[in-house]
């Protein structure tokens, strides 16, 4: 272990912001992160061992006690409970013979829970070792159980195993065709970079991971910042349950978003760029591992870039299972090696970004619309979608529906028409924008997609009229509290509290006031909170409590009281019980 441990940092230069690629490499060897290898990498890095630690303990992929030699995650994401997970759950641990969160005694496999693949589309699934495994059936399951029996190993599966559909089904501006490799770099250079951004700006692009920050003008204030050294950064690490977006234009556009970015580079004057993955999309490092390669090759990456005089190189991170790293700033923290806790803002990433550069964060879609844009103008990109919105937004469709998958369509498109196009019938309501978005009721279908009205990062779950709302609302609750980073109070301590209160309430054990207590939790948690996850963990619990409260108040305990009951009497004692800690319930109660 040791020669292995040496040989891995020394590869990585000694680095300390590669630590998660160095735990990555030390928990698929070892199946875990033994204690004298977090001596060893402490040392080697010139770091503390508690960092070390820390950053264990932090990201979900990691462990410090040992996983099973095949490690098998399911997704826990509502999409795959919609689509039989608790079924197959239960037949894996008849199959492989463990019990899901337990390692088998025998040490060969382990079974867990994880908060979502990125195949909202193709689930239940799940991952082994860390690949995904789509469509996930007992006829496939018994396929797995025999390989995992004769312990063939996971890179010598049959490849049908691992076959993830892109599913589009519906192409705009952006899909219906691809540039040519170095195409938006050539146009770039021609009209000027300076002029380029200029034409994004005409463009209207806003950011399309949720936040609409106006692409240009961040770059413009990048590019202005005094300093040696600029950063592009790609946040690809869509952790958002029901988006799958990203996965598809890295598996299909991977050259155009790598051109979006460079792109980017040239005009900032950027010679460093990252493209953090999240760590559910393994899949897909080896693939775009290629694509660089392949664009090195072609004069499009590297040094002198299509003979313009500037350099610009991309390296890939891959996540460790964290869904907080998906904010801008605990991304950067991550690419640092650090725990992805979101910092203080002000400073911003353009400003104070890795390491201290100034930095562009912008998402996988961002920077693929900013390519075409470079190669197609400005007013082409305008002249679609609406004022305040411009262009097309690509959703993730999943759910109940015909045709779950991929499309793009103009800003200002109808909710009804969406749902038209993907084949959804009898619908109850949609999660837009994800857990952290909005839910909308049937009653709300003529809005629009577009960051006046409905703003997303691409996520649209959709529930037809069998399913339970709050049965729904509690699966977003459990996974804001599985995921807080525990840095703040509010949140820590909030999102736990979120979801104990509405699970006595929707378990019938909620009492008079406990409704408007969720709701005062409710909003201390979205007020008081340190970074986006939890100013957005009530959100579905605000939501749809402000569309159906009386499901809420149809959970609640009834009482009722035997012939003869005093109830004066009673309602005296509890007064006088005032300083018993269940006496304001149970007055509550009473006097209701």
């Amino acid at each position: 272990m040791q020669v292995f441990i040496q040989d891995l940092i020394k590869n990585n230069g000694y680095q300390a912001t590669d630590l998660l690629a160095v735990l990555r490499a030390v928990q698929a060897q070892y199946q875990h992160i033994p204690k004298a290898a977090i001596e060893q990498i402490a040392a080697l890095l010139c770091i503390s061992r508690t960092q070390v630690i820390g950053v264990i303990e932090f990201y979900s992929f990691f462990h410090l006690s040992p996983r099973g030699h095949y490690d098998l995650l399911i997704s826990d994401s509502i999409t795959d409970h919609l689509l039989g997970k608790h079924q197959i759950a239960a037949y894996i641990e008849q199959a492989l013979q463990v019990k899901l969160g337990e390692v088998r005694s025998d040490g060969l496999v382990s079974f867990d829970n994880t908060s979502c693949t990125g195949l909202c589309d193709q689930g239940p699934a799940g991952l082994i070792n860390g690949y995904a495994l789509p469509h996930l059936t007992p006829a496939k399951i018994d396929q797995i159980a025999g390989l995992i029996h004769q312990q063939i190993p996971v890179s010598a599966w049959p490849a049908d195993l691992f076959a993830v559909n892109d599913n589009v089904y519906q192409a705009g501006l952006l899909l219906s065709q691809a540039i040519q490799h170095g195409e938006a770099l050539h146009a770039g250079l021609e009209r000027g970079f300076k002029e380029t951004l200029k034409e994004l700006d005409i463009s209207g692009l806003r950011g399309r991971g949720g936040a609409g920050f106006k692409t240009a003008t961040k770059w413009q204030y990048c590019a202005e910042e005094t300093a040696d050294a600029r950063i592009v950064v790609c946040n690809a690490d869509e952790g958002e349950p029901g988006t799958f977006k990203d996965r598809v234009l890295l598996t299909t556009h991977a050259h155009q978003v790598f051109e979006g970015m460079t792109l980017c580079a040239a005009i900032i004057g950027a010679e460093q760029g990252f493209l953090y993955l999240r760590g559910e999309y393994l899949h897909l490092y080896a693939p775009l591992k290629a694509v660089l390669a392949e664009r090195k090759q072609a004069g499009l990456l590297g040094n002198n870039i299509i003979n313009a005089g500037f350099n610009f190189d991309i390296q890939i991170c891959l996540g460790a299972g964290a869904y907080i790293c998906g904010e801008e700033s605990a991304l950067i923290e991550s690419l640092e090696g650090k725990m992805g806790i979101p910092r203080n803002r002000p400073p911003y990433p353009v400003t104070h970004g890795y390491l201290g550069k100034p930095t562009v964060v912008n998402n996988v879609e961002t920077y693929m619309a900013a390519a075409k844009i470079a190669l197609k103008g400005g007013e082409w990109f305008a002249n679609v979608g609406t004022d305040k919105s411009k262009g097309t937004k690509i959703l993730s469709i999943c759910g109940d529906c015909a045709k779950p998958g991929i499309y793009e369509v103009d800003f200002g498109t109808s909710i009804q028409t969406i749902l038209h196009d993907c084949g959804a019938k009898d619908v109850l309501g949609i999660q837009i924008g994800g857990p952290s978005g909005t839910f909308i009721s049937n009653t709300e279908f003529a809005r629009k997609i577009a960051f006046e009205d409905l703003a997303t990062g691409g996520s649209f779950i959709i529930f037809n009229n069998t399913r339970n709302i709050l049965d729904i609302v509690n699966n977003f609750t459990h996974f804001f509290a599985h995921e807080s980073c525990g840095f703040c109070t509010p949140c820590r301590v909030g999102t736990s509290l979120l979801k104990n209160q509405l699970d006595k309430i929707v378990n019938g054990h909620g009492s008079a006031g406990d409704v408007v207590a969720l709701e005062e939790l409710c909003q201390l948690v979205k007020t008081q909170s340190h970074c986006g996850l939890g100013q957005t963990a009530a959100n579905p619990i605000l939501t749809t409590l402000a569309r159906y409260p009386e499901l809420y108040q149809a959970q609640l305990k009834k009482i009722s009281y035997e012939p003869g009951f005093d109830l004066d009497a009673a309602l005296e004692t509890a007064r006088q019980m005032a300083n018993r800690n269940d006496a304001a319930a149970h007055l509550s109660q009473l006097e209701d």
